[in-house]
């Protein structure tokens, strides 16, 4: 468990987080009022009726599970002489989430901030007042390093933002083709297509990338399979109007080489990713 310290009046108190929750130890708390035997100090605390009181009303309202008819016999049994009860018993007969228990040498019993309010209340107003505001002053801390953690991140983002951008530029928006690559016959007008955005040939790809399964498209960017959409659309137009397949493909690697200029700034794209 990731645990914080407080020190308050001159004692440590342990806080520890259960389910995202904060849970402040009981047991430091109870030495303020016994240091040799802090266990015993909240058994007696669990004696009183107005405690079970308070514990069944926060279990009611914060835990589904809470087991009723077990709390109502221990409530009618709370404050008579012989009535006893310990975190364990509490925890076991209704199965409360407000309380932890636990044994060993960094063993005690934990509660969850309500509650261990409550009990700092019975031991010391004092006490519950300083501890609420040590309390308060770790959680204006962890708001403000989760504030610095939160702009260093977003900078860091921004940083690593343009480190990619500057290595897509560099790597995947398309070549302006030779003479010689665009007067040459492609047997296909998908492979017309791939030399217009990717600057080879489905067979050429497979050739530098025998160790990979799929074919290059598997492996294009978001960027690349849209500017690919749209020069399918463009190609159609194109071929319906006459224009040679070494006129379509210039055409089209121009274009290609203009959208993804434009679409490695857009933040639309970036939300596909």
């Amino acid at each position: 468990m990731n645990k914080n310290h407080l020190i308050v009046q001159q004692t440590i108190v342990t806080i520890t987080k259960v389910n995202d929750s904060d849970f402040i130890s009981l047991t430091d708390i109870a030495r303020v009022k016994n240091p040799g035997e802090p266990k015993d100090v909240v058994k007696n605390w669990l004696r009183s009726r107005s405690t079970i009181d308070f514990l069944g009303l926060w279990e009611k309202i914060n835990n589904p599970h809470f087991k009723g008819v077990e709390f109502d016999s221990l409530r009618i049994e709370a404050g008579v002489n012989s009535f006893t009860l310990s975190p364990n018993k509490w925890i076991d007969m209704t199965g409360a989430i407000g309380m932890k228990s636990t044994v060993g040498r960094y063993g005690g019993t934990y509660a969850h901030k309500d509650i261990a309010f409550e009990f700092a209340s019975w031991v010391s107003v004092e006490f519950k007042l300083f501890l609420i505001k040590e309390f308060q002053r770790l959680k204006d801390e962890e708001i403000n390093t989760r504030t610095l953690e939160w702009n260093l991140t977003r900078s860091l983002s921004k940083i690593n933002y343009r480190i990619h951008t500057d290595a897509i530029a560099a790597n995947i928006i398309p070549h302006l083709l030779s003479s010689v690559q665009i007067v040459q016959i492609y047997a296909t007008e998908a492979d017309m297509l791939n030399m217009a955005l990717f600057g080879m040939t489905a067979k050429q790809w497979r050739a530098q990338n025998s160790g990979k399964e799929g074919n290059m498209r598997d492996y294009a960017a978001v960027e690349q399979l849209i500017v690919l959409s749209n020069l399918e659309s463009i190609n159609a137009a194109l071929i319906g109007q006459g224009v040679s397949q070494g006129e379509r493909l210039s055409e089209l690697n121009v274009v290609a080489i203009a959208q993804m200029r434009s679409l490695l700034t857009s933040p639309e794209v970036k939300k596909l990713k």
